[in-house]
């Protein structure tokens, strides 16, 4: 993560303390609600309203008023959403495994289930072997010093039967359609110029075995019953001091997709997603020369982006230069102590108003879970600030800012939705979609200094309705 970028949120953070443990159990919907053609879901910290439905009668009228319109316009589409959500690391795993039967359920229920009463995540971004939120370090074929396994023959799973498996058979057992990216944070570091976790780059002798690598994988996670839709190539390339981590430039990156993975994937007939880049939006020109190769991009689906740099507005160069490629918000942190006013009003009008106007199929906030001291985490490189979207104490469950934010997209805006058109009036940030039901679903971010009213237009009928100061509202009819 940029240094600078993250001193710089930490102080924002710092500036106004939320009050974690003053959120209720979970967002509760208001009993008996009054009849209404619009659904009005409400996350407001100036009024400490958090994600409750409004129990307030919206229908549309040919009425008119002086407010602000946000005009929807469901005949101009743009690109399909695969999912709102988490990367679900090894430590957010472990933490969860190590509850009672009956608390991780009722959790993983409440995150993942579908139904009117949870919030519905649908997309999942893990490591594949350590990530720096993992308790210690290690890949899927660690060996001893001087010892290679070019064919994969030690290739094993096995860490993560303890925690990461388990917790995903339960994940899909109540949602088997979740959509799941794999990650790696290194390569095994017998391929590796340093022969460490940290640091080091990918030695070229080893691009075929490190192909092999990712085929195994694939096939084993299958074999549990886990199905990888698509995996990045590697976590930040551009940070090699991370830990565990990997410095892989554009052209190795290139060259390992056409001359090693992209041939591997398809001769075992893998079907899994290639992904490129995983890294800032300030480095565009990286995803960009690899699309630029013919024999990589044909077996690229699309490139993953952070926002520890740059701007979101970045992305929509890399779409408008290949429009057939897709894009990916694959991860981004939310700083410990956490501080719901800023942190609900920066990242969805960052990352769920921009990613997805910026023509991201996904949007991931990082950690799905910590504990009280943001562990585990690995040392000399570990994030110890990455506060979770829960923090989970025992067997009790702190919901924290990210909850809210992915909660506002993810209950509503199904895998299959399709982003449609809508208009941007001054201080109200929005971002609309059609669901494959056919609903319509409306997200506004009041980025005013006061409430605003203003009306939602469509089909030449308008409602009118409000929301306080930095209040988030999703309007679903």
């Amino acid at each position: 993560m940029n240094l600078l970028f993250t001193l710089l949120i930490l102080f924002l953070g710092c500036s106004e303390s939320s009050k974690n443990d003053n959120y209720p159990e979970k967002p509760n919907p208001t009993g008996n609600p009054v009849k209404t053609e619009v659904e009005a879901w409400v996350t407001s910290p100036l009024t400490n309203v958090l994600f409750e439905r409004q129990n307030t009668s919206l229908n549309f009228s040919t009425a008119v008023n002086q407010y602000p319109i946000i005009a929807i316009d469901t005949t101009t589409t743009f690109q399909t959403i695969d999912g709102f959500g988490n990367c679900l690391t090894g430590g957010s795993a472990t933490l969860l495994n190590r509850m009672d039967n009956t608390s991780r359920n009722k959790i993983l229920k409440e995150l993942f289930a579908t139904d009117a009463n949870n919030i519905g995540i649908s997309y999942l971004r893990i490591s594949i072997g350590a990530s720096d939120l993992s308790d210690h370090l290690f890949t899927y074929d660690d060996l001893p010093a001087g010892q290679t396994d070019v064919n994969m023959d030690k290739f094993s799973l096995e860490t993560e039967k303890a925690d990461l498996i388990p917790v995903l058979k339960e994940i899909l057992a109540i949602n088997p359609n979740i959509k799941i990216m794999g990650s790696p944070w290194t390569a095994p570091i017998w391929m590796k110029t340093n022969n460490s976790f940290k640091g080091g780059s990918l030695k070229s002798e080893y691009f075929d075995a490190y192909a092999k690598y990712f085929v195994k994988y694939v096939q084993k996670m299958k074999d549990e019953g886990i199905n990888i839709d698509a995996i990045t190539i590697q976590n930040e390339p551009l940070h090699p001091g991370n830990n565990p981590s990997m410095y892989m430039t554009a052209a190795d990156q290139t060259d390992f997709i056409k001359k090693s993975l992209g041939p591997a994937f398809a001769n075992a007939g893998i079907k899994s997603k290639i992904i490129i880049y995983d890294h800032n939006a300030d480095r565009i020109d990286y995803p960009l020369q690899i699309l630029n190769d013919p024999e990589a991009a044909k077996y690229v689906d699309g490139s993953a982006f952070h926002l520890y740099g740059g701007t979101i507005e970045e992305l929509s160069k890399v779409h408008n230069a290949f429009p057939a490629k897709n894009l990916y918000f694959t991860e981004q942190w939310v700083g410990a102590p956490g501080n719901l006013a800023g942190d609900l009003s920066w990242h969805t009008r960052t990352l769920v108003i921009g990613g997805t106007r910026n023509w991201c199929r996904n949007v991931l906030e990082w950690n799905l879970a910590a504990d009280p001291s943001n562990d585990p985490h690995t040392n000399e490189g570990g994030c110890d600030q990455c506060l979770g979207t829960i923090t989970i104490n025992g067997n009790a469950v702190t919901r924290n800012p990210a909850y809210y934010i992915l909660a506002h997209a993810s209950k509503f805006v199904r895998p299959g939705s399709v982003r449609i058109d809508t208009n941007l009036p001054a201080n109200l940030p929005n971002v609309a979609f059609k669901t494959p039901e056919g609903k319509k679903v409306l997200i506004v971010l009041n980025d005013a200094g006061s409430l605003q009213n203003f009306s939602i237009s469509f089909k030449g009928k308008s409602v009118t309705t409000s929301l306080a100061q930095g209040a988030v509202g999703t309007f679903v009819w």
